[in-house]
């Protein structure tokens, strides 16, 4: 039994090594060597340079850097050098490392906004912070890495989405106040001072009057402008002497309405016409 497995042990020896060898056949390259489409191998070009020419029988490889917004951050065998990366504000991002010959550029989020996507150290793509909500709380802050928490703020508290903690309603008792419009979630209580009724009615009543007594002196003032207008008519005195006191009111009336404020000169002030305020001649 010993014998079985001493010799079982030598085939898996014998299988590794020729494996080994094998493996060293395809890989014969050194580690600072790259391999050509032919199998010939080359020494690698240094970190931010590139193949310009590969190497010979005589020569070694020619190298070359790489152009302005190229690069190679590693030894290689490479003909060309990769783009570097554009941080796009419109994914929200901005320039955190520059890139050069042998990196390539790390972007970072723009202020307000957070990555949800990392590779190598940098962002690639970033989002806006959440804004909390009328009625909520900033409970964390969002980072470069993480967004806005907001929570809800209690009964008897108010925030207008941008406060890191509720604040409490004003007490408008408190303050000799009275409550004019109560808080909610969102907004604070309005406090403000009470007007009495009677100093309201005290204000309304005499302005009242005072526009009454105002728009009874004008009227005067122009009924009296305007029956001084119409003595200097002939047709006068044969208006005044042949209608009654209430019916002579009404045509000084429909006088200043129709004429503005100029005298109707109709032959006759008591005729239907005028009292029906259809004055058809004027006096200019």
């Amino acid at each position: 039994m010993i014998c079985g497995l001493n010799f079982f042990s030598f085939i898996v020896l014998i299988a590794a090594i020729f494996f080994m060898t094998i493996e060293l056949c395809f890989c014969g390259c050194a580690r600072a060597e790259y391999q050509r489409e032919n199998g010939e191998c080359c020494p690698m070009c240094a970190p931010g340079n590139r193949v310009y020419r590969h190497c010979t029988e005589d020569t070694s490889t020619t190298c070359v850097p790489c152009l302005d917004s190229t690069f190679i951050d590693a030894p290689n065998g490479l003909r060309e050098c990769f783009s570097c990366t554009v941080c796009d504000p419109g994914q929200g991002l901005r320039v955190n490392i520059a890139c050069t010959r042998s990196s390539n550029t790390v972007c970072e989020p723009l202020d307000g906004h957070y990555c949800i996507d990392q590779h190598r150290g940098g962002c690639i793509v970033a989002q806006k912070h959440i804004k909390c909500r009328p009625g909520q709380y900033v409970k964390h802050k969002g980072t470069a890495f993480k967004d806005t928490e907001c929570a809800e703020c209690s009964d008897g508290t108010f925030s207008n989405g941008s406060l890191q903690i509720c604040q409490p309603h004003s007490k408008c008792e408190d303050l000799g106040l009275t409550e004019i419009k109560p808080g909610t979630l969102s907004s604070d209580a309005e406090c403000g001072n009470k007007i009495p009724a009677g100093l309201i009615a005290g204000i309304i009543v005499p302005l009242v009057v005072t526009i009454a007594v105002a728009v009874i002196i004008l009227f005067l003032k122009i009924k009296r402008k305007t029956v001084w207008h119409a003595s200097n008519n002939p047709y006068f005195p044969f208006k005044k002497c042949c209608m009654p006191s209430l019916l002579y009111f009404t045509c000084n009336l429909n006088i200043l309405l129709k004429c503005g404020f100029r005298p109707c000169i109709s032959i006759s002030c008591c005729s239907r016409n005028c009292i029906r305020g259809i004055c058809k001649h004027c006096f200019t």
